[in-house]
């Protein structure tokens, strides 16, 4: 029968051991992540610009709000989020619920409908790039074989962010299909087969058995889209350089311009402070709903 206190020894031995495995991993955290955040912050209230920097309070601040580059990037950018994450929940709940079955046919709609999530956003963005050329594009094309003139599409102020939506849109379409698929897939049949005894149907089943079921799923498809699109910069940085008059640029591409082509790197730190709140502010928001729905299931 071994002694407590050699128990004891054994557990702390067991407990240094474990900090000593976790330990790389969170010094890279420290280095390359907790490090860069702090000095962002101290350079956002500077007006560091590579060859001064100096404290200047809250004026990068205080500016944003008159920047109307900016504002607009703002604009664009949840314009942008919420007209891209509201057709993929849906668009992927319903390819999931088209697919949630087995057979060849269905086999290969899966793998069509994951090639463009597995494909670069810089790939896809060129690709769609040659379809929207207003002279010898394919949806131009299209127009012209039912009669319809031409459309300027990136080019049109009205039509440039729309465009790059539906791009986003029918890229990441898979992602959102293959994880509502696994959700589907984990939701106990015989809820279903109880619910064909009591005379339900498929609309009833779908909003009293599957929508429950896979909310979580949900939320953290909200989240995750939402964070990718509040920090959209390729396809606007190929596609449009944030134009015709600033009607595609986003936040993301505002602290590009700032940093890389003004070299104002304080009052670029100073947005990418402001990107780095609304992000944080998304995932709060999105754990504090988790959580509220799961203790109210709990109960």
């Amino acid at each position: 029968m071994s002694r407590p206190g050699r128990r004891g020894k054994a557990a702390r031995s067991d407990t240094a051991a474990a900090y000593l495995m976790i330990l790389p991993f969170f010094l890279f955290f420290a280095v390359f992540v907790l490090y860069p955040i702090f000095q962002n912050v101290l350079t956002s209230f500077t007006n560091y610009n590579l060859a001064d920097k100096t404290y200047i309070g809250l004026a990068n601040y205080a500016r944003l709000f008159r920047d109307r580059a900016f504002l607009r990037s703002v604009g664009n950018t949840l314009a942008y989020a919420v007209f891209s994450v509201i057709p993929l929940m849906a668009l992927g709940f319903a390819a999931a619920l088209c697919v949630n079955r087995s057979s060849r046919l269905v086999t290969g709609v899966r793998a069509a409908l994951m090639l463009p999530y597995a494909a670069s956003m810089v790939s896809v963005s060129m690709i769609w790039l040659y379809l929207y050329d207003p002279a010898s594009g394919f949806f131009n094309k299209m127009r012209a074989a039912v009669g319809l003139p031409a459309s300027e599409w990136l080019f049109d102020p009205r039509l440039a962010l729309p465009c790059l939506i539906a791009m986003n849109v029918w890229k990441n379409l898979g992602y959102v299909m293959i994880l509502y698929l696994a959700a589907l897939q984990g939701v106990p049949a015989s809820l279903y087969d109880a619910a064909r005894v009591d005379g339900a149907g498929f609309v009833r089943r779908t909003l009293h058995i599957t929508l429950p079921a896979i909310r979580p799923v949900s939320f953290f498809l909200m989240a995750t889209l939402l964070i990718e699109c509040f920090k959209t910069f390729d396809p606007v940085r190929i596609m449009t350089g944030g134009g015709p008059i600033n009607a595609t640029t986003t936040i993301a591409h505002q602290i590009y311009l700032r940093a890389f082509s003004e070299f104002k790197m304080g009052y670029a730190s100073a947005m990418s402070v402001v990107l780095f709140i609304i992000v944080f502010a998304v995932a709060i928001v999105n754990l504090a709903t988790g959580g509220q729905l799961r203790d109210t299931e709990e109960r």
